[in-house]
């Protein structure tokens, strides 16, 4: 029977509570960041500052896609290499957990 392979506390994935938080949060920074640019073209083209508002709309305009493919990213973790310790127990390299059929 084989030996099963170690799981890194270090490498876990993080809870899905907390992805979804950061993820909330990383979306809800780029449509604020939204608002502040469509509300600073208004008030350049109030103000008669004809060659800003056009990059303040063009970001307003971009924006909303950054901000999914942002809020959609994957985070992950590195790993880190075995220390000594665990070369000398004889660890392998650490098994994912993403599954049990990696």
């Amino acid at each position: 029977m084989a030996k099963p392979d170690s799981v890194r506390i270090t490498s876990a994935a993080v809870s899905p509570r907390e992805e979804l938080a950061r993820r909330q949060r990383n979306y809800l920074i780029s449509m604020s960041l939204r608002t502040v640019c469509f509300v600073g073209a208004v008030i350049a083209g109030m103000a008669g500052i004809n060659w800003l508002w056009p990059f303040l709309i063009g970001a307003a305009l971009i924006l909303p896609y950054v901000a999914v493919v942002a809020a959609n990213a994957v985070h992950t973790r590195t790993e880190a290499p075995l220390t000594a310790v665990e070369r000398s127990l004889g660890s392998s390299q650490p098994k994912s957990v993403a599954g049990p059929e990696d």
